[in-house]
């Protein structure tokens, strides 16, 4: 069992309250990218560090999707620079990558072939993570995702010593997020609740993570996303995004993540357009496995009609959550994002290979399985509960 021991910090109008934190802190990484670094609140937040920090130094230039080439470059980039804290501030991406670098800038790390290559590390810089989208949970796993573009897919580097020692959830800087992107990282926290919730190793911390999250979700990520403005239901979606992370990091997600991660290692599809896209199709195969859970998730969902029996439950809630992403205005075919038919099959063959996440299915997929699926997201074989 992984023990998540960092301290939150959390509110509309809480961003003065990471001065708390710097005394004794001499050198600085801040962590992010060039579009998020124009915020008001990123930029409040880097005056309030350099304020405080005798040195902060930046890194800017996180890529969308990052490759382990991209990691090697930012190491190269920083030289022999020491640091004391590494704070990340961004989405998915960035979170990942300030984990990583807070566990490479530390001296006695090993190099990131021999992460790559499965070893664990045992020690990093401290480190604080500030999510400016409400999706990926970063802040609360120990995993650091990049892309391997040769094997065209991803890969997860993962140890207790990712998780940071602070987290702050600052609902200021997720109201700038188009809609779309407010919907697609909603959609992906909502995988990973019902993932995990689904998993083989679910288990009673992750249920009950996973449940609180979703309840949130449920009633949240509509508004958050109709009102950018909306400070209550962004907090609400930044904590469920957290939920969403605490229970990966206590279980883990399946078919839907197995399935987007060669979409965006070949294709560089966003990591939640992809999930938006697989959502509904993979509920559909694993409906059958988890009729009572999802009969649970259905009566999470506000006004659902609770007197429905389990498998009505389990038949409505997969359909619902087609309609959420429809509604969303999210895509729901890959031929429209530039996915080729013919590549199904490459496309199955990678996902089946992404075992970590495959085995913890409560369904068995063979190829076949896999491509039926892949298959429902093109417009001549459109998905339909």
């Amino acid at each position: 069992m992984v023990i998540i021991n960092s301290t939150i910090l959390s509110g509309a109008g809480a961003i003065p309250s990471l001065t708390s934190l710097l005394p004794g802190i001499r050198k600085l990484l801040l962590v992010t990218d060039s579009n998020i670094a124009q915020l008001n609140g990123v930029q409040q937040i880097r005056a309030l560090l350099e304020k405080h920090c005798p040195q902060v130094s930046v890194n800017d230039n996180v890529p969308a999707e990052p490759t382990h080439h991209d990691v090697r470059q930012q190491m190269a980039n920083l030289g022999n620079a020491s640091f004391d804290v590494v704070v990340g501030v961004g989405g998915g991406s960035v979170l990942d990558v300030a984990k990583l670098l807070s566990v490479l800038c530390h001296p006695d790390s090993p190099g990131l072939d021999a992460l790559l290559a499965g070893e664990k590390p045992t020690q990093r810089v401290q480190s604080w993570l500030i999510p400016t989208t409400a999706g990926t949970g970063s802040e609360a796993t120990p995993n650091a995702i990049l892309a391997i573009p040769e094997q065209s897919t991803k890969v997860g580097i993962i140890s207790p010593v990712l998780l940071p020692d602070y987290v702050a959830l600052f609902p200021e800087l997720t109201t700038s997020m188009p809609a779309h992107i407010a919907a697609s990282t909603g959609i992906d926290a909502l995988c990973h609740l019902l993932e995990c919730f689904t998993a083989t190793v679910a288990n009673p911390v992750s249920d009950n993570a996973a449940l609180t999250g979703l309840s949130k979700l449920f009633r949240h990520i509509q508004p958050a996303v109709n009102d950018p403005q909306d400070l209550r239901a962004k907090l609400e979606m930044l904590w469920a995004s957290y939920y969403g992370g605490v229970a990966i990091t206590h279980a883990g997600t399946h078919l839907v993540h197995a399935l987007s991660y060669p979409l965006g290692g070949k294709y560089h599809l966003p990591h939640g357009v992809a999930n938006a896209i697989l959502l509904a199709p993979c509920m559909a195969v694993v409906r059958p496995y988890a009729v009572e859970k999802f009969a649970r998730v259905w009566d999470c969902i506000p006004d659902a009609d609770t007197s429905l029996s389990a498998e009505a439950k389990s038949h409505a809630l997969v359909a619902w959550l087609q309609a959420l992403v429809n509604q969303l205005k999210l895509p729901n075919n890959l031929a429209d994002l530039g996915v080729p038919p013919e590549d199904i099959a490459s496309l199955s063959e990678a996902a089946l290979n992404v075992k970590r996440l495959m085995n913890n299915a409560p369904c068995q997929l063979d190829q076949q399985d896999v491509q039926a699926i892949y298959q429902t997201l093109f417009p001549q074989h459109k998905f339909k509960e």
